[in-house]
């Protein structure tokens, strides 16, 4: 029978004061969780005896995060977890180790067991790939928690498994990814489009989803070329290998494209480069970056001006909030979904180059979350 977890009611900025306590386990459930902040809350210390005052929440428990390819620095999926967890290192005062995979993802477990052997009470798995490693390490250590970002533990059969120990993050890419698309569209000039994903799994294919099904909503005439995967499973190469998102990315615009949307990762960056090194005086390109507010991360004035916005996928919030909730005793296992209704996606207005159809994305949010559009989950649907 399937266990349900409770609803998150966080609106605007977090601002609790925390009292210090151990993990609890209770009845899980799937739901939809509204974002946070990483600000600090008004008093991260806790009270002992009268006149005393103990130390942050946090103090002398430790977190682990354990990113996926690409690691820190990939400027979209694995800095947005990493700046949850330096945000409640900061805030909270835990200490913990972070570690990446090799470039091949194949000791994703070894990082994991290490973690759970070291005293990581919380341990952070940061992408889809982790599902069967969870279902291994945490079952081999029941004592310590885990959270997954886009996928629940899978056992060696690939079947989902739930765990008592064990706390799934997941979004709704499609819906965040269907406004980008109604922006490309709306904002194209050459009438053509494309999509570049960074390996073809079904999670990425919501992105493409969503972004296509966007773009026709506004304009069924658009011309979307054939989607771009940089590498199929078991390859994952294609979430950090910024020369093929380059590559695909000039391949599309010397097709005709005049924006590119990217679900690669790290290899977005290619795309940003491509744009920039292929724009004309009479061909102005855009890129569509995605998680992270990508104008802000790149950095690079020279690539943020072809940033036209980001699909934002709220991956600090998800690991803010769970990391937070583990520390006042109150985590829970089972799936929470992310949504355009919370805010858990959505898309980046930095840069001011949306603004001008900001009321018409803005309405088809809002068609969205009524139930009056739904976004397909699969292309072509």
């Amino acid at each position: 029978m399937k266990r349900y977890l409770r609803v998150f009611a966080v609106l605007g900025a977090l601002a609790l004061v925390l009292a210090a306590c151990s993990p609890a386990e209770t009845e899980s459930t799937t739901t939809t969780a509204g974002p946070g902040t990483t600000q600090p809350p008004a008093d991260t210390t806790t009270t002992g005896a009268p006149g005393t005052t103990a130390g942050p929440i946090g103090a002398g428990r430790m977190i682990g995060m354990a990113f996926d390819i690409g690691g820190r620095g990939d400027l979209s999926f694995n800095d947005l977890a990493a700046l949850a967890w330096d945000d409640g290192m900061a805030m909270y005062g835990y200490t913990g180790e972070e570690l990446s995979p090799d470039a091949g993802g194949t000791n994703r477990e070894e990082n994991l067991r290490l973690l759970a052997e070291t005293g990581h009470e919380l341990i952070v798995a940061n992408g889809f790939a982790f599902a069967q490693n969870v279902w291994r390490v945490g079952t081999e250590n029941p004592e310590v928690f885990f959270t997954i970002t886009d996928s629940c533990p899978q056992d060696d059969t690939f079947a989902t498994v739930e765990m008592d120990n064990v706390r799934c993050m997941l979004f709704a890419e499609e819906q965040g990814s269907f406004l980008v698309g109604a922006a490309a569209a709306l904002k194209s000039t050459s009438g053509t489009i494309g999509f570049i994903g960074g390996v073809q799994i079904g999670l990425i294919e919501k992105f493409q989803a969503g972004f296509e099904a966007g773009a026709r909503h506004v304009n069924p005439d658009i011309n979307i070329l054939p989607a771009v995967y940089l590498t199929q499973p078991p390859d994952f190469s294609g979430f950090s290998d910024s020369v093929k998102g380059k590559e695909a990315a000039l391949a599309l615009y010397n097709q005709g494209a005049d924006v590119v949307y990217h679900a690669a990762g790290g290899a977005g960056l290619g795309l940003f480069q491509a744009a920039a090194e292929a724009s004309t005086d009479d061909n102005f390109l855009w890129a569509i970056g995605v998680d992270a507010d990508q104008y802000n991360t790149v950095g690079d004035p020279a690539l943020q001006e072809h940033i036209l916005t980001s699909m934002l996928k709220r991956v600090d919030v998800a690991v803010g909030l769970t990391i937070q909730e583990f520390l006042e005793g109150n985590f829970t296992p089972g799936a929470v979904i992310f949504d355009l209704s919370v805010d858990g996606v959505g898309y980046a207005t930095t840069g001011g180059f949306v603004d001008d159809i900001a009321d018409q994305l803005e309405e088809l949010k809002a068609q969205i979350i009524s139930g009056e559009i739904t976004v397909p989950q699969t292309p072509g649907a």
